[in-house]
């Protein structure tokens, strides 16, 4: 069956669906093929339930901590059933959210199936062919399982099938210390779990400064995770009592034993099966497809938005390259992903906040900056919340005064600095920033504070 169409959107991630709602809208006839579920990874296997599991973690550590607050609660016991229950009913709800809406276009078909190019023009769904104009891919990544000595012969959770554990783990082993690795094992020790993480490199989190990856791994080890940092030789091995993971290079070194592993060291592009080859779509040597500075592919008529192009692997810069390509397309608009100022999150507990470039990014870069820095321990609202781990931190530039970055480490740090990026993006400067009046008391006061005690 062969079927014709203004615009085809391969992909229901987080760029996918508003961007055939807004191709509809515009009078072109849409289809949206997805292969497995509507929504992508933050809705089903990333932020959604992610975060909600990380909220259920921190419901267990405010009611282990109320006699720090004078609250008696008496002993804690964890329903995980229930907490997994909570998670999927999250992610489940939105999803079928998405999907009615997408289902309720006009002049949008929702197609599920495994979307294959035959040529630029033409993607095979199945048994159907489906031809049109435009071609918009937003695939998505999944993760990466290295090939680790004995990683085929073990067991190995990833961050899907670790959402799908309805019981606490008696010893989780993660393997890799950075954003999806810290989240999930900060979140199972606050549930109940023994934690190790397993890092390759020298420290934790290793493309954040230095001071952000002590204080990340002293806040952690005061939780009782343990922290194995510099681990270049991990490999595994079945035990009899669950998964033996090696981590130094000598015959003799002693293994960690786990009850389960999470692997958790980067992620992939979902590139490797769509036929790109057919419709001559660039890729780079890692699988993720080239696109210029308006998200076009280096084929006439294709786009690529999302995780798999490379340009942002977060949920707001798969929307953000969604309104890029709408806007310049229906809009006449000219704007560029080198626009975006580059920000994301860490959410852990407390949550690392950051936006543009560290101290180390600017020495790096040959910047001449002027640094203002303030631990939590002198942040009000921090110390009457007993959440004092961390710091706050901005970027300026001596000589324009303009800010180049921002970091905050600490409670409220993922809301807080948005303040650093609307004033980036708005071309403020650190004096501007100054004398702006913010509400008492709150994280976000001490902001302006801090940007007129640069040195």
């Amino acid at each position: 069956m062969r079927r014709s169409f203004d615009a085809i959107v391969i992909g229901a991630g987080q760029a996918g669906p508003s961007l055939a709602a807004r191709l509809a809208a515009s009078g072109r006839t849409v289809a949206i093929v997805e292969r497995h579920l509507v929504g992508g990874t933050c809705v089903n296997t990333g932020c959604m339930p992610t975060k909600t599991l990380v909220a259920s973690a921190h419901a267990a550590h405010i009611a282990r901590r109320g006699a720090d607050f004078g609250v008696h609660t008496g002993p804690i016991f964890i329903d995980m059933a229930r907490v997994h229950a909570r998670t999927q009913a999250i992610a489940t709800n939105a999803r079928t959210r998405n999907e009615k809406w997408l289902q309720g276009l006009k002049g949008c078909t929702l197609l599920y199936g495994h979307a294959r190019f035959e040529d630029a023009k033409t993607v095979r769904v199945g048994d159907e062919v489906l031809e049109a104009g435009e071609v918009f891919i937003n695939v998505g990544g999944r993760a990466l399982i290295p090939d680790m000595p004995g990683a085929r012969d073990v067991p190995l959770l990833t961050n899907s099938s670790m959402l799908e554990m309805a019981s606490i783990p008696e010893h989780l082993v993660v393997v890799g210390g950075s954003y999806i690795g810290l989240e999930f094992g900060q979140a199972f020790a606050r549930l109940g779990a023994r934690v190790t993480i397993v890092e390759k490199g020298e420290r934790l989190v290793s493309r954040e400064d230095e001071k952000v990856s002590q204080a990340i791994r002293a806040m952690l080890e005061a939780e009782g995770l343990t922290i194995r940092t510099k681990a270049e030789c991990i490999r595994f091995h079945r035990d009899s009592d669950g998964i033996a993971v090696g981590l130094d290079c000598t015959e003799d070194a002693d293994s960690v034993l786990a009850s389960h592993v999470l692997m958790a060291v980067g992620r992939v592009p979902n590139t490797d099966d769509l036929g790109l080859d057919k419709a001559g779509v660039g890729m780079d040597a890692r699988g993720y497809i080239t696109v210029n500075d308006r998200l076009e592919t280096s084929v006439p008529g294709i786009w690529a938005l999302g995780d798999c192009n490379g340009r942002g692997a977060f949920t707001h810069t798969s929307y953000n390259d969604f309104e890029i390509v709408a806007e310049n397309l229906l809009d006449g608009a000219d704007r560029k992903v080198s626009d975006r100022i580059p920000c994301y999150a860490l959410f852990t507990d407390p949550p690392l906040g950051r936006v543009g470039m560290s101290v180390g990014q600017a020495h790096a870069a040959g910047r001449k900056v002027r640094v203002g820095h303030r631990p939590m321990t002198r942040v009000g609202r921090a110390v009457e919340k007993d959440e004092t781990t961390g710091f706050m931190e901005i970027v300026v530039d001596a000589e324009s005064d303009l800010i180049l970055g921002g970091t905050i480490l600490g409670t409220g740090g993922d809301e807080a600095i948005h303040t650093i990026l609307d004033m980036m993006a708005n071309g403020a400067t650190a004096d501007r920033l100054r004398r702006t009046v913010h509400i008492h008391p709150t994280v976000a006061e001490l902001i302006p504070t801090i940007a007129g005690e640069l040195v």
